[in-house]
Protein backbone atom coordinates (compact mmCIF):
# COMPACT_ATOMS: atom_id res chain seq x y z
CA UNK A 1 0.00 0.00 0.00
CA UNK A 2 0.94 3.65 -0.50
CA UNK A 3 0.41 5.78 2.58
CA UNK A 4 0.91 9.21 4.03
CA UNK A 5 -0.47 11.10 7.01
CA UNK A 6 -2.94 9.99 9.64
CA UNK A 7 -5.36 8.45 7.13
CA UNK A 8 -2.60 6.31 5.67
CA UNK A 9 -1.37 5.21 9.09
CA UNK A 10 -4.83 4.25 10.30
CA UNK A 11 -5.60 2.33 7.12
CA UNK A 12 -2.29 0.48 7.48
CA UNK A 13 -3.22 -0.41 11.05
CA UNK A 14 -6.45 -1.89 9.70
CA UNK A 15 -4.71 -3.82 6.94
CA UNK A 16 -2.33 -5.61 9.31
CA UNK A 17 -5.41 -6.90 11.15
CA UNK A 18 -6.77 -8.34 7.88
CA UNK A 19 -3.58 -9.85 6.44
CA UNK A 20 -0.52 -11.36 8.11
CA UNK A 21 1.58 -8.26 8.86
CA UNK A 22 4.66 -9.83 7.28
CA UNK A 23 2.78 -9.85 3.97
CA UNK A 24 2.05 -6.12 4.08
CA UNK A 25 4.46 -3.54 2.66
CA UNK A 26 3.63 0.07 3.53
CA UNK A 27 5.40 2.50 1.19
CA UNK A 28 5.43 5.92 2.82
CA UNK A 29 5.72 9.50 1.60
CA UNK A 30 8.84 11.46 2.60
CA UNK A 31 7.98 14.69 0.79
CA UNK A 32 7.14 16.37 4.09
CA UNK A 33 10.49 15.47 5.71
CA UNK A 34 12.43 18.49 6.89
CA UNK A 35 15.18 19.63 9.25
CA UNK A 36 14.26 21.39 12.49
CA UNK A 37 16.68 22.25 15.31
CA UNK A 38 19.25 20.40 13.19
CA UNK A 39 17.22 17.18 13.38
CA UNK A 40 15.86 15.15 10.48
CA UNK A 41 12.11 14.80 10.99
CA UNK A 42 9.99 12.38 8.93
CA UNK A 43 6.38 13.16 9.91
CA UNK A 44 4.61 10.59 7.70
CA UNK A 45 7.06 7.80 8.47
CA UNK A 46 6.79 8.57 12.17
CA UNK A 47 3.00 8.57 12.12
CA UNK A 48 2.92 5.21 10.33
CA UNK A 49 5.51 3.66 12.66
CA UNK A 50 3.90 5.02 15.84
CA UNK A 51 0.49 3.78 14.73
CA UNK A 52 1.62 0.29 13.72
CA UNK A 53 3.53 0.03 17.01
CA UNK A 54 0.48 1.12 19.01
CA UNK A 55 2.33 4.18 20.30
CA UNK A 56 0.43 6.97 18.54
CA UNK A 57 -1.55 9.71 20.23
CA UNK A 58 -5.13 8.44 19.82
CA UNK A 59 -6.60 11.94 19.99
CA UNK A 60 -4.51 13.65 17.28
CA UNK A 61 -3.45 10.62 15.24
CA UNK A 62 0.09 12.02 15.12
CA UNK A 63 2.80 12.19 17.78
CA UNK A 64 3.25 9.86 20.74
CA UNK A 65 0.83 8.72 23.38
CA UNK A 66 1.54 9.87 26.95
CA UNK A 67 3.73 12.66 25.62
CA UNK A 68 5.39 15.37 27.70
CA UNK A 69 6.59 18.76 26.52
CA UNK A 70 9.43 19.82 28.83
CA UNK A 71 12.00 20.38 26.07
CA UNK A 72 9.62 22.53 24.05
CA UNK A 73 8.71 24.51 27.17
CA UNK A 74 12.39 25.31 27.65
CA UNK A 75 12.66 26.40 24.02
CA UNK A 76 9.69 28.73 24.59
CA UNK A 77 11.27 30.18 27.74
CA UNK A 78 14.36 31.02 25.72
CA UNK A 79 12.41 32.62 22.89
CA UNK A 80 12.93 29.82 20.36
CA UNK A 81 10.46 28.60 17.71
CA UNK A 82 7.66 26.41 19.03
CA UNK A 83 5.39 26.27 15.96
CA UNK A 84 6.30 22.64 15.27
CA UNK A 85 5.24 20.58 18.26
CA UNK A 86 8.06 18.27 19.28
CA UNK A 87 7.28 16.21 22.37
CA UNK A 88 9.97 14.71 24.56
CA UNK A 89 9.34 11.10 23.48
CA UNK A 90 9.10 12.17 19.85
CA UNK A 91 12.37 14.06 20.19
CA UNK A 92 14.20 10.87 21.09
CA UNK A 93 13.35 9.31 17.73
CA UNK A 94 14.54 12.39 15.82
CA UNK A 95 17.79 12.50 17.78
CA UNK A 96 18.59 8.86 17.06
CA UNK A 97 17.54 9.06 13.40
CA UNK A 98 19.74 12.11 12.85
CA UNK A 99 22.69 10.45 14.61
CA UNK A 100 22.40 7.43 12.34
CA UNK A 101 22.00 9.52 9.19
CA UNK A 102 25.13 11.47 10.08
CA UNK A 103 26.93 8.16 10.59
CA UNK A 104 26.09 7.23 7.00
CA UNK A 105 23.06 5.00 7.42
CA UNK A 106 20.18 5.32 4.96
CA UNK A 107 16.68 6.35 5.97
CA UNK A 108 15.27 2.99 4.87
CA UNK A 109 17.72 1.07 7.05
CA UNK A 110 16.98 3.31 10.02
CA UNK A 111 13.24 2.85 9.54
CA UNK A 112 13.71 -0.91 9.43
CA UNK A 113 15.67 -0.80 12.70
CA UNK A 114 12.99 1.34 14.36
CA UNK A 115 10.28 -1.11 13.32
CA UNK A 116 12.28 -4.07 14.61
CA UNK A 117 12.83 -2.36 17.96
CA UNK A 118 9.13 -1.60 18.32
CA UNK A 119 7.81 -4.95 17.14
CA UNK A 120 6.29 -3.68 13.88
CA UNK A 121 6.01 -6.77 11.70
CA UNK A 122 4.85 -5.08 8.50
CA UNK A 123 7.51 -3.83 6.10
CA UNK A 124 7.60 -0.02 6.32
CA UNK A 125 9.50 1.56 3.44
CA UNK A 126 10.23 5.22 2.78
CA UNK A 127 9.54 5.63 -0.91
CA UNK A 128 13.07 6.95 -1.39
CA UNK A 129 16.22 7.56 0.64
CA UNK A 130 16.83 10.74 -1.35
CA UNK A 131 15.57 14.17 -0.26
CA UNK A 132 12.47 15.17 -2.25
CA UNK A 133 10.97 18.08 -0.29
CA UNK A 134 7.47 19.18 -1.21
CA UNK A 135 6.93 22.87 -1.84
CA UNK A 136 3.60 24.63 -2.14
CA UNK A 137 3.02 27.66 -4.35
CA UNK A 138 0.55 30.01 -2.70
CA UNK A 139 -1.28 33.15 -3.76
CA UNK A 140 -0.14 35.16 -0.76
CA UNK A 141 3.45 34.06 -0.18
CA UNK A 142 4.72 32.42 -3.36
CA UNK A 143 6.59 29.17 -2.82
CA UNK A 144 6.58 27.80 0.73
CA UNK A 145 8.26 24.76 2.23
CA UNK A 146 5.58 22.22 3.04
CA UNK A 147 5.84 22.38 6.83
CA UNK A 148 5.81 26.17 6.70
CA UNK A 149 2.52 25.96 4.79
CA UNK A 150 1.04 22.99 6.66
CA UNK A 151 2.00 23.58 10.28
CA UNK A 152 3.31 27.11 10.78
CA UNK A 153 0.62 28.74 8.61
CA UNK A 154 -2.05 26.08 9.33
CA UNK A 155 -2.84 25.60 5.61
CA UNK A 156 -4.33 29.11 5.47
CA UNK A 157 -2.65 30.37 2.25
CA UNK A 158 -4.43 29.65 -1.03
CA UNK A 159 -2.77 26.88 -3.02
CA UNK A 160 -1.81 27.32 -6.68
CA UNK A 161 0.63 24.48 -7.37
CA UNK A 162 3.03 21.91 -5.90
CA UNK A 163 6.54 20.77 -6.68
CA UNK A 164 8.57 17.83 -5.42
CA UNK A 165 12.13 19.08 -5.49
CA UNK A 166 14.62 16.52 -6.75
CA UNK A 167 12.00 13.85 -7.44
CA UNK A 168 13.09 13.33 -11.04
CA UNK A 169 16.61 12.44 -9.86
CA UNK A 170 15.56 10.34 -6.89
CA UNK A 171 15.67 6.57 -6.78
CA UNK A 172 13.19 4.28 -5.04
CA UNK A 173 14.51 3.07 -1.70
CA UNK A 174 15.72 -0.52 -1.45
CA UNK A 175 12.74 -2.85 -1.36
CA UNK A 176 10.17 -0.48 -2.86
CA UNK A 177 10.14 -1.76 -6.43
CA UNK A 178 10.56 -5.32 -5.18
CA UNK A 179 7.50 -4.97 -2.93
CA UNK A 180 5.43 -3.55 -5.76
CA UNK A 181 6.56 -6.29 -8.14
CA UNK A 182 5.60 -9.00 -5.64
CA UNK A 183 2.27 -7.47 -4.65
CA UNK A 184 -1.00 -9.24 -5.44
CA UNK A 185 -2.63 -5.80 -5.40
CA UNK A 186 -1.73 -2.25 -4.46
CA UNK A 187 -3.96 -0.19 -2.19
CA UNK A 188 -3.74 3.60 -2.06
CA UNK A 189 -4.74 4.72 1.42
CA UNK A 190 -7.19 7.56 2.07
CA UNK A 191 -4.27 9.98 2.08
CA UNK A 192 -4.04 13.41 0.49
CA UNK A 193 -3.68 12.80 -3.28
CA UNK A 194 -1.80 16.06 -3.80
CA UNK A 195 0.89 15.99 -1.09
CA UNK A 196 0.92 12.44 0.32
CA UNK A 197 0.48 10.23 -2.75
CA UNK A 198 1.66 12.69 -5.41
CA UNK A 199 5.28 12.87 -4.16
CA UNK A 200 5.55 9.08 -4.26
CA UNK A 201 4.19 8.80 -7.79
CA UNK A 202 6.77 11.38 -8.87
CA UNK A 203 9.67 9.06 -7.99
CA UNK A 204 10.87 7.42 -11.24
CA UNK A 205 9.80 3.79 -11.39
CA UNK A 206 6.96 3.91 -8.88
CA UNK A 207 4.10 4.80 -11.20
CA UNK A 208 5.51 2.47 -13.84
CA UNK A 209 5.58 -0.39 -11.33
CA UNK A 210 1.84 0.06 -10.76
CA UNK A 211 0.99 -0.34 -14.45
CA UNK A 212 0.76 -4.14 -14.29
CA UNK A 213 -0.97 -4.28 -10.89
CA UNK A 214 -4.55 -4.13 -9.71
CA UNK A 215 -4.69 -0.80 -7.91
CA UNK A 216 -7.52 0.30 -5.63
CA UNK A 217 -7.68 3.70 -3.94
CA UNK A 218 -9.76 4.82 -0.98
CA UNK A 219 -11.17 8.31 -1.34
CA UNK A 220 -9.98 10.65 1.44
CA UNK A 221 -13.02 12.88 0.81
CA UNK A 222 -16.37 12.07 2.38
CA UNK A 223 -19.28 14.22 1.31
CA UNK A 224 -16.83 16.66 -0.26
CA UNK A 225 -14.83 17.09 2.93
CA UNK A 226 -11.59 15.63 4.22
CA UNK A 227 -11.75 13.76 7.50
CA UNK A 228 -8.34 15.26 8.33
CA UNK A 229 -6.09 17.70 6.55
CA UNK A 230 -6.47 20.18 3.70
CA UNK A 231 -7.23 17.89 0.73
CA UNK A 232 -10.69 19.34 0.08
CA UNK A 233 -9.38 22.88 0.46
CA UNK A 234 -6.59 22.14 -2.01
CA UNK A 235 -8.99 20.79 -4.60
CA UNK A 236 -11.22 23.85 -4.30
CA UNK A 237 -8.31 26.29 -4.55
CA UNK A 238 -7.03 24.48 -7.63
CA UNK A 239 -10.41 25.12 -9.26
CA UNK A 240 -11.75 21.59 -8.79
CA UNK A 241 -14.94 20.88 -6.89
CA UNK A 242 -13.87 18.62 -4.01
CA UNK A 243 -15.62 15.27 -4.20
CA UNK A 244 -15.03 11.55 -4.58
CA UNK A 245 -15.46 12.15 -8.33
CA UNK A 246 -12.55 14.60 -8.23
CA UNK A 247 -10.43 11.96 -6.49
CA UNK A 248 -11.39 9.41 -9.16
CA UNK A 249 -10.36 11.80 -11.92
CA UNK A 250 -7.13 12.56 -10.05
CA UNK A 251 -6.22 8.87 -10.19
CA UNK A 252 -7.61 8.20 -13.68
CA UNK A 253 -5.42 5.83 -15.65
CA UNK A 254 -3.73 4.64 -12.45
CA UNK A 255 -6.39 2.88 -10.39
CA UNK A 256 -8.92 0.24 -11.33
CA UNK A 257 -11.25 0.69 -8.39
CA UNK A 258 -12.25 3.41 -5.96
CA UNK A 259 -13.71 2.94 -2.49
CA UNK A 260 -16.08 5.74 -1.46
CA UNK A 261 -18.17 6.43 1.60
CA UNK A 262 -21.92 5.84 1.65
CA UNK A 263 -22.34 9.62 1.71
CA UNK A 264 -21.04 9.62 -1.87
CA UNK A 265 -23.07 6.66 -3.16
CA UNK A 266 -24.89 8.85 -5.68
CA UNK A 267 -21.56 9.64 -7.35
CA UNK A 268 -20.73 6.01 -8.06
CA UNK A 269 -22.35 5.83 -11.54
CA UNK A 270 -20.75 9.13 -12.53
CA UNK A 271 -17.33 7.92 -11.39
CA UNK A 272 -17.55 4.76 -13.45
CA UNK A 273 -18.88 6.63 -16.49
CA UNK A 274 -16.17 9.31 -16.28
CA UNK A 275 -13.15 7.16 -15.44
CA UNK A 276 -14.02 3.51 -16.04
CA UNK A 277 -13.21 2.75 -12.42
CA UNK A 278 -15.25 0.21 -10.50
CA UNK A 279 -16.70 1.71 -7.32
CA UNK A 280 -17.29 0.15 -3.93
CA UNK A 281 -19.60 2.04 -1.57
CA UNK A 282 -19.04 1.41 2.14
CA UNK A 283 -18.49 3.15 5.48
CA UNK A 284 -15.12 4.77 4.85
CA UNK A 285 -14.73 6.65 8.14
CA UNK A 286 -12.17 5.13 10.56
CA UNK A 287 -12.80 6.46 14.08
CA UNK A 288 -11.97 3.16 15.82
CA UNK A 289 -9.64 0.19 15.33
CA UNK A 290 -12.67 -1.93 14.42
CA UNK A 291 -13.67 0.51 11.66
CA UNK A 292 -10.10 0.56 10.33
CA UNK A 293 -10.12 -3.21 10.10
CA UNK A 294 -13.53 -3.25 8.43
CA UNK A 295 -12.50 -0.71 5.79
CA UNK A 296 -9.25 -2.54 5.11
CA UNK A 297 -11.12 -5.84 4.78
CA UNK A 298 -13.67 -4.65 2.23
CA UNK A 299 -10.98 -2.77 0.30
CA UNK A 300 -8.76 -5.83 0.12
CA UNK A 301 -11.68 -8.05 -0.90
CA UNK A 302 -12.63 -5.51 -3.59
CA UNK A 303 -9.06 -5.46 -4.93
CA UNK A 304 -8.94 -9.25 -5.00
CA UNK A 305 -12.24 -9.44 -6.87
CA UNK A 306 -11.00 -6.94 -9.47
CA UNK A 307 -7.73 -8.81 -9.85
CA UNK A 308 -9.46 -12.11 -10.41
CA UNK A 309 -11.93 -10.53 -12.84
CA UNK A 310 -9.05 -9.07 -14.86
CA UNK A 311 -7.50 -12.52 -15.15
CA UNK A 312 -10.78 -13.83 -16.56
Amino acid sequence: MLAGGVGGARFAAGLVQVLPPEQVAVIVNVGDDFTHFGLHISPDLDTVCYTLAGRENPDTGWGRADETWHALATVAELGGPTWFRLGDRDLGLHLERTRRLQAGQRLSAITRAVCQAWGVRAQVLPVTDDPVPTRVRTTEHGWLDFQDYFVRRQCAPRVQDFEFVGAARARPAPGVLEALAAAEAVLIAPSNPWVSIGPMLAIPGVREALASKTVVAVSPLIGGRAVKGPAAKMYAEMGIEPSALAVARHYQGLVHGLVVDAADAALAPRITAATGQAVLVTDAWMPTPARRRALAQVTWDFAQALRLAARG
